[in-house]
C-alpha cells in the first residue's frame, strides 16, 4: 500500500492535468498542493477535536468540500505557493478549486486497520503510514464460536 505522501503526489498530478500550469512552475505548484493538503491534516490532527474531524473526512462521514481541513489547505496553498507566483487570478482559482477533489480522494481511505471492529486515531495512523489492515477480531468467545460452528454446519448440510 502507498504512502500518505505517494497517495498525494498521485492524486495531486492526476487532478492538475486539466488545468494550464506553466512548466518552470509546475512541480513548485504540485508540490505546493501536496504540502498544503499534508500541513492541514498535520495541523488539524493537533487541534482539540481535530482527529474526529479527520475521521469523518477520511472515513466519508463528511464532506470534503465544506470541510475545515480543505479550508485550511486551500488557505496554505495560496498564502505559501500562489501568492509568490504571480500565476493570475484565474489560474490561481483553477488550482485552489483543486483542493477539495484531491481532499474528496482521500475519502474512504481509512478503514479499520486493527482489526478492533471501530475507526479511531490508531486506524488513522496506520491508514496514512501505508500499513496492511488486520482481519477483524471475531467476538463471542467460546460460545459464539461453537454456536458459529453448529449453525454453519446445519446450513452447509441443506
Amino acid at each position: 500500500m502507498a504512502t500518505l505522501t505517494d497517495l498525494l503526489a498521485k492524486t495531486v498530478a492526476s487532478a492538475a492535468q486539466g488545468v494550464e500550469i506553466p512548466s518552470n512552475v509546475q512541480n513548485t505548484v504540485l508540490n505546493g498542493l501536496s504540502d498544503s493538503v499534508l500541513k492541514s491534516l498535520t495541523q488539524t490532527a493537533a487541534t482539540p477535536g481535530g482527529v474526529d474531524v479527520l475521521k469523518n473526512l477520511l472515513s466519508g462521514k463528511s464532506n470534503a468540500a465544506t470541510s475545515p481541513v480543505t479550508a485550511l489547505a486551500g488557505k496554505l496553498f495560496a498564502n505559501n505557493i500562489l501568492s509568490k507566483l504571480g500565476l493570475g487570478t484565474k489560474t490561481n482559482s483553477a488550482l485552489t478549486g483543486l483542493i477539495p477533489t484531491i481532499i474528496g480522494k482521500l475519502s474512504g481511505l481509512i478503514k479499520d486497520m486493527d482489526g478492533d471492529g471501530d475507526v479511531d486515531l490508531n486506524d488513522i495512523i496506520l491508514s496514512l503510514s501505508g500499513a496492511q489492515p488486520k482481519q477483524q477480531k471475531k467476538s463471542g468467545g467460546l460460545l459464539g464460536s461453537v454456536a458459529g460452528s453448529v449453525l454453519g454446519s446445519i446450513l452447509k448440510g441443506k
